[in-house]
């Protein structure tokens, strides 16, 4: 098998008529770890030591699984620590590229490559996973850290609090369990959900993932009555992998992923925590929503053959939220 790029989800992340038309998303290869003193993590091998310079962030402003690391770089005030690099919006047939935008964003500020595709390459010779985003690059040793987001915030989150890091644990020790449960939970039916209901290609697929996508939502406008944020009065680990597919979800995942029995705005408390978060110091820099709906509505030519970006609804996530206590800048 050769390397796979993300041009076409639907032929080359899986195999809808293997599963019964259900969506399957692949795991991620890469899963070293950095840790405050270069020993092994719980997966991959050890020498990835935490140092400010060393390492770069290639991300998307359209995924959100990206989006999770971009967030906790700006937490952590890592921003000078770790340097980024952002692949343009349109996935075709060549993956992710460093296609030039308009604006000056897009671009491999590391190495001046073309696509994604050669920072695996230059990683391993012989790779022959997926080519994704976000992906941690030692520049040190020229190879891929890890390509698995849930486990590069977790490292942002507590590898460079030794070297300058902005302090605040997001996965605190007696929290840990209730975190857990909330991710496993929202990862599948959300976070995954709204992938599941709109690359179905069978109804019974597309009802069992928008069923339940629609019960976890329900689910947490009630955590939400009850609770600023998930696990109490400071956003954790949950609340921010949860925010970018909140951020996305009526802009693109209610029209274009056929998500479309409410909308984020019906729920009075999930949208409240939404603009709350986004409100939140740093989290709107790591927002691109021009990048987002471009890439969801123009890339998939299975979803949406002719590529015609729809006008949407004018959402405004800066407008008062009515939740006592926020930092907002």
């Amino acid at each position: 098998m050769g390397l796979l790029v993300d041009g076409n989800w639907q032929d080359r992340w899986y195999d809808t008529e293997s599963s019964g038309g259900r969506f399957e998303r692949q795991a991620s290869s890469f899963r070293s770890w950095i840790t405050a003193d270069g020993s092994p993590g719980p997966s991959g091998e050890g020498g990835f030591r935490a140092e400010p310079g060393r390492y770069h962030l290639y991300a998307s402003y359209a995924c959100p699984w990206a989006h999770r690391t971009l967030i906790y770089r700006s937490l952590k005030g890592l921003e000078e620590a770790i340097g980024v690099s952002f692949v343009h919006w349109f996935m075709g047939e060549d993956g992710w590229t460093f296609a030039a935008d308009e604006d000056g964003i897009v671009g491999d500020r590391l190495s001046g490559r073309e696509y994604l595709r050669e920072v695996y390459t230059e990683s391993d010779p012989q790779c022959t996973t997926r080519v994704t985003v976000p992906v941690l690059w030692d520049t040190e040793r020229g190879t891929i850290v890890s390509n698995e987001s849930s486990e590069i915030i977790r490292m942002l989150n507590g590898a460079f609090d030794g070297v300058g890091a902005t302090p605040g644990d997001y996965y605190p020790e007696g929290a840990r369990e209730e975190i857990d449960a909330l991710n496993e939970r929202i990862y599948e039916t959300l976070n995954n959900g709204v992938y599941r209901s709109g690359f179905a290609t069978s109804q019974e697929a597309y009802d069992d993932a928008v069923v339940s996508l629609f019960e976890t939502l329900e689910w947490l406008e009630g955590i939400l009555a009850e609770r600023r944020f998930l696990t109490g009065d400071a956003p954790l680990e949950a609340d921010w992998r949860l925010l970018p597919t909140l951020l996305r979800f009526d802009p693109v995942y209610h029209g274009h992923f056929k998500c479309n029995r409410r909308r984020l705005v019906d729920y009075a408390n999930l949208w409240g925590y939404t603009r709350d978060l986004y409100q939140w110091p740093g989290i709107r820099e790591s927002c691109n929503f021009a990048h987002a709906r471009l890439h969801y509505h123009r890339s998939h030519e299975s979803i949406n053959p002719h590529r015609i970006l729809p006008i949407g609804a004018d959402i405004d996530f800066d407008a008062p939220h009515d939740r006592a206590g926020s930092p907002a800048a």
